[in-house]
């Protein structure tokens, strides 16, 4: 991602749009300069998009806490992944959190933005580093076994032939090799003969090469001891725990509950009867409950007859659950 491509907008003090800022130093510059939302502007905000949609709301919410993404990033950049990618997806995570934010849930949007934050940003550095530890196509997995020792290799056959260029001349020479041997990044001519001879494009050696010389970070790591070992897959969101996702578990327990109770005593004594034994009553196992044909029979009426009361009494069910 470009640092263009960050610049999300707006001047200091009338909310704005910031102009194309050009690298991400001036992107950090500029919304460190954002106003702050007070407690009750912050709530008039995001009162406003929960109940209108407001998005002019939103974006004043997402802008003022965009130096919270920054500084939440900045945790990351030993991954070796670059500082403007682990923003922009901490940015998508804090619009989730604008989305979902609940004033009246009596917590400030930058504890609550920071789960969803945090989560977009390991959810894209697990799907990165797997696909450098897991390579897709043999030459991509040659490439990662490989990389190391070939640019060591290809960094002295360089260092010879800079030495046998310069052989009329010992001190420029030494001079040359001395200043070729201290880089550490392929050239483009190194890029060129790794990629042919690994049969793989040039940008994936330069990709799998950047994200290497970030050093080996283990998601996942393991302990011999009995000390437990913590990797940044401890820190990854648990959903059992997503607000939004305890409130459907609470809202989906009751209407299967106290809802379905009061939904069947809104039905009258048939449907009731009815709804009972064809979905109530009926086992995991198909087991358990009455047929159509075995209401039909009770009730002295068809089959399908059945099925229409059926019908009705679920439409009427529906209706009341969604009041």
């Amino acid at each position: 991602m470009t640092s263009q491509a960050l610049a999300l907008t707006a001047p200091v003090k009338s909310w704005g749009l910031i102009p194309p800022l050009g690298n991400l130093e001036a992107y950090i510059s500029a919304i460190h300069n954002l106003p702050l939302l007070t407690l009750e502007e912050e709530q008039q905000f995001a009162t406003s998009l929960k109940e209108t949609g407001d998005l002019e709301a939103a974006r004043k919410l997402v802008l003022s806490h965009l130096r919270v993404v920054v500084s939440v990033s900045r945790q990351y950049l030993g991954y070796g992944l670059p500082h403007a990618d682990l923003i922009q997806e901490g940015n998508v995570g804090l619009m989730k959190a604008v989305k979902r934010f609940d004033p009246t849930m009596g917590v400030r949007l930058v504890s609550y933005a920071m789960h969803w934050i945090k989560a977009e940003i390991h959810e894209y550095i697990i799907k990165n580093w797997r696909m450098v530890k897991v390579a897709t196509t043999k030459g991509q997995r040659k490439l990662f076994f490989n990389l190391r020792s070939m640019k060591q290799a290809l960094i002295a056959q360089s260092n010879h032939e800079m030495y046998d260029l310069h052989a009329g001349d010992e001190a420029l020479g030494d001079e040359v090799m001395t200043s070729n041997a201290n880089r550490t990044t392929l050239s483009d001519k190194d890029v060129a003969a790794m990629s042919k001879k690994l049969n793989v494009k040039p940008e994936e050696v330069r990709e799998m090469e950047r994200r290497m010389s970030g050093g080996d970070v283990v998601i996942d790591p393991t302990s011999d001891s009995d000390d437990e070992a913590y990797g940044p897959i401890h820190y990854l969101s648990d959903e059992r725990f997503d607000p939004v996702q305890t409130l459907e578990n609470n809202e989906r327990d009751t209407m299967a509950t106290d809802g379905v109770a009061s939904a069947l005593a809104a039905l009258d004594e048939r449907s009731r009867r009815i709804v009972t034994e064809r979905w109530l009553k009926v086992n995991d196992n198909g087991t358990g409950g009455m047929t159509l044909h075995d209401l039909a029979a009770e009730y002295g009426v068809s089959a399908e007859r059945i099925r229409q009361i059926e019908v009705a009494a679920m439409k009427k069910m529906k209706t009341a659950l969604s009041a």
